[in-house]
């Protein structure tokens, strides 16, 4: 993502935090309304295989500036579809229906482990002296821990729903 600030700043803040965006909400949306789809089961890998994809490739595609060693040609025309496609990888385990579906508590670890690893590259831009575009960044992630929250009230929810709990006795009048 060479989001470089020599003319404004404001574009390159506006592309940071969009491409967050996509990663942490247009990405899964588009897997979840296409979750049944059978191309899923052939892109489906392990979660403990797809996080530590998501985040070492977001971390290249981030940290991968003009002068980085592992900058590839084609800048972000070729970083921007491998994140995504990472990205995909990454939200199959969570939404998508395939033999690799993590379970309700799977799926809150899952996330919240991924929410703060995704981050990490955001402060390596800031402290890399662009604030603004790394807070950026980090705002436009935040649709993965609301994600996060989301999966653990559903399962606390469920949880609660069918745990049978014993009748109370009634009260004793004297």
């Amino acid at each position: 993502m060479d989001h470089s600030t020599h003319m404004s700043p404001l574009p390159s803040v506006v592309a940071m935090g969009l491409a967050g965006f996509v990663l942490a909400a247009v990405v899964p949306g588009l897997v979840l309304l296409l979750r049944r789809a059978p191309l899923w089961e052939r892109v489906s890998l392990p979660a403990g295989a797809a996080l530590p994809l998501l985040v070492l490739t977001h971390a290249w595609a981030v940290l991968a500036g003009p002068a980085a060693a592992l900058r590839p040609p084609g800048g972000s025309l070729v970083t921007e579809p491998v994140l995504v496609a990472a990205a995909v990888v990454f939200w199959v385990p969570v939404v998508g229906r395939t033999r690799h579906r993590l379970g309700d508590p799977g799926r809150c670890l899952y996330l919240f482990l991924a929410a703060p690893l995704l981050d990490l590259p955001a402060l390596g831009v800031i402290a890399a002296g662009h604030p603004l575009e790394g807070l950026a960044m980090i705002v436009g992630m935040l649709p993965l821990a609301v994600a996060a929250a989301a999966v653990t009230w559903s399962w606390a929810n469920e949880e609660e729903r069918t745990t049978i709990l014993p009748p109370e006795p009634d009260p004793v009048t004297p």
